[in-house]
């Protein structure tokens, strides 16, 4: 490989990395998970609005409230599983 063929592969691993960056920033933003929560939340309660559930507005809370806590990275069940169930499987 000449120098001028590494360059372009050390610039096309670098233009990748700051792709997966960049979508790995998405996936654990506030801003992403606030705007899904707000979106669940109306949707809901349009849909319960129609279906006609009692204190919709109320009952629209439940399923954007497990969302919300799905997006949670759970820190102590995160290093639980990485200690017990992850590194066994990487061994």
């Amino acid at each position: 490989m000449s120098n001028l063929e590494i360059k372009k592969e050390i610039n096309l691993i670098k233009e990748r990395n700051v792709r997966v960056e960049t979508e790995k920033a998405w996936e654990t933003s506030k801003f992403r998970i606030v705007s899904i929560v707000v979106m669940t939340y109306i949707i809901t309660a349009i849909v319960f609005y129609f279906i006609d559930v009692r204190n919709f507005l109320l009952n629209a809370l439940i399923p954007t409230l497990g969302f919300f806590l799905s997006t949670q990275s759970l820190p102590f069940i995160k290093k639980w599983w990485v200690n017990n169930l992850y590194k066994k499987r990487t061994q």
